[in-house]
């Protein structure tokens, strides 16, 4: 196999590197909004170092925050371990116009150099490296939905097709964002006695307003007045649009406790989910589906729906779990060595049965 990607400067894909001399590790970093993963490993999938430090995607954190970020991550991978055993490194970053910024490029060089690193280093956009980690098959499909929503089309590594992914001001449909602002529709609505929204909606103002005893109970009246809808609508508008994405396993779980309302927001959901991977999918297709993010990892009623739509437009095809980016990074840093498919499928084994 040929892992292929988008390097700190942007430029053709890269072919198998060789691996140096003494260099028997690679590393795979997870960089996300709200966490950045490292996990440092050998070619047989064992771990030698991991590290979690804060958000380090530049889209999230100005650029000095995230590099901090990015820095901690690495060298507590790195701590017991000689950085000159390091072949290769991959980084799996949301953002695919973020690579075009000098300050970030810049700044991933310095982190890189400052933690001791002189491999390779390649940044590949993180639904690859969320395919990586749930399947060792190369050509699939990914379908992310945490605080946006995106499906990928791979092809032997390579990112091939997208749909969605395009923030939550034009689409992330299906995503933590969206089911988040949803959720505070919907108690606008129970509000003005227009919905029946007897479980998220005081779940939604307490989180909002730090209690939902400050006004009506939009369960049982509504605000005649408008004061508790207008202190709900100062509240998210003071905020960033994204934090609205903080809401979304209040959607999940009002559902799990039969409120029609949320139950109804998690199943428009599912519907754009799967339509968003029906936009990268072949009817019938076969190939493996993976999927991320928490919305769909967390185990509620938003993956089981998606689950078993995909049984019924793909039957047939495996449906496999990212639960670990940075693990997936680390396989694609071993093909990028060249490893052959037997190896890199054991190594791949064992790197994602291996508990934390």
């Amino acid at each position: 196999m040929h892992q292929t990607g988008h390097s700190p400067e942007p430029g053709p894909a890269a072919a198998p590197a060789p691996a140096r001399p003494g260099a028997d590790l690679v590393l795979g970093l997870d960089v996300g909004g709200t966490a950045t993963r490292a996990l440092l490993c050998d070619l047989a999938g064992h771990r030698h170092g991991r590290a979690v430090s804060g958000g380090g995607n530049p889209a999230a954190h100005r650029t000095h925050r995230a590099a901090a970020a990015l820095s901690v991550a690495l060298r507590g991978a790195l701590a017991e371990v000689d950085p000159r055993r390091v072949g290769h490194g991959v980084v799996g970053l949301a953002g695919r116009r973020l690579l075009a910024r000098p300050d970030v490029r810049a700044a991933l060089r310095r982190v890189w150099q400052e933690a001791g690193l002189d491999c390779p280093m390649t940044v590949v956009p993180d639904a690859v490296a969320a395919f990586a980690a749930g399947s060792a098959a190369g050509s699939g499909s990914v379908l992310i939905s945490g605080t946006g929503a995106i499906a990928v089309r791979m092809d032997r590594w390579e990112e091939v097709r997208r749909s969605d992914g395009l923030g939550w001001l034009l689409g992330d449909l299906g995503s933590g964002f969206w089911l988040g602002r949803e959720a505070v529709r919907v108690t606008l609505e129970a509000l003005a006695g227009r919905a029946h929204a007897p479980v998220l909606a005081p779940l939604v103002l307490t989180a909002l307003l730090g209690a939902a005893g400050d006004g009506p109970d939009p369960a049982a009246q509504p605000d005649p007045g408008g004061a508790l809808a207008d202190r709900l609508v100062a509240a998210v508008y003071g905020g960033r649009p994204v934090e609205l994405a903080r809401l979304a396993p209040l959607v999940t779980a009002a559902a799990e406790r039969d409120d029609a309302a949320a139950a109804g927001i998690v199943e428009a959901a599912a519907g754009h989910l799967l339509a968003t991977l029906a936009a990268v999918r072949r009817p019938g297709e076969r190939t493996p589906v993976v999927l991320s993010g928490s919305c769909l990892l967390s185990g509620g009623p938003l993956g089981r729906l998606v689950v078993r739509g995909i049984g019924r437009q793909w039957p047939g095809a495996q449906v496999c779990r990212a639960l670990d980016g940075a693990a997936g990074a680390a396989v694609l840093a071993a093909d990028a060595l060249g490893l052959d498919e037997a190896t890199l499928a054991a190594m791949h084994r064992r790197l994602l049965a291996e508990p934390d």
